[in-house]
């Protein structure tokens, strides 16, 4: 489990049944832009050096496995030029932002993105919040690298409204991306997302 949910009572804990999620490796030259890319890294661990991990939280980038360069920044003002990367990826990273500021980040992620670039997200489908008791809403994980298996959980103070890749899908056509590719299995999606 994230730093994110230490100290926090169990009875304010809902737990979602574990999710298998299998990150396959994927086409990039140049320097990939993971935002959020601290904690357990998975991107990281996938593209090593070739890897910036942005994440707005020091302590996150500093227990994240050596390899990828850390930089701690916010993905809703990306200090990177316009057009610098190929591919830009966020892993579980979405949800732990407000709903409002989504599209922010999509837009600093269009902005950074080479025309013709992707951006490739995995996420959860938040539910509807059935108990006020229970504000904390937990996704077990077990991520299936090429190489690599990782057990980690991600868990966020749940919102009063329910989300999913239906909310991000509508959030990159508004802002231009096209989408490419939609999968969902349970509580987890993943997209493909290009700039045009």
């Amino acid at each position: 489990m994230s730093d994110r949910q230490m100290g926090v009572a169990e009875e304010r804990l809902y737990v979602l049944e574990r999710q298998r999620v299998v990150v396959d490796e994927f086409d990039a030259s140049g320097f990939v832009l993971d935002l959020g890319g601290g904690g357990e890294g998975i991107i990281g661990r996938l593209k090593g050096g070739q890897v910036i991990a942005i994440d707005a939280d020091r302590d996150e980038l500093e227990e994240a496995p050596d390899g990828p360069l850390k930089i701690v920044m916010d993905a809703r003002d990306l200090q990177f030029l316009d057009g610098a990367f190929q591919v830009v990826t966020s892993f579980f990273t979405l949800m732990y932002l407000d709903k409002e500021d989504h599209r922010q980040v999509f837009e600093e992620a269009w902005r950074v993105l080479q025309p013709g670039g992707r951006f490739l997200i995995w996420g959860m489908s938040v539910p509807q919040r059935r108990d006020e008791e229970q504000d904390v809403l937990v996704l077990p994980l077990l991520v299936e690298l090429p190489s690599i298996e990782v057990e980690t959980g991600y868990g966020i103070v749940w919102p009063e409204e329910s989300f999913g890749a239906h909310h991000y899908v509508e959030t990159a056509r508004q802002v231009g991306f096209e989408v490419e590719e939609k999968r969902e299995n349970g509580r987890v999606f993943t997209l493909s997302l290009r700039r045009s």
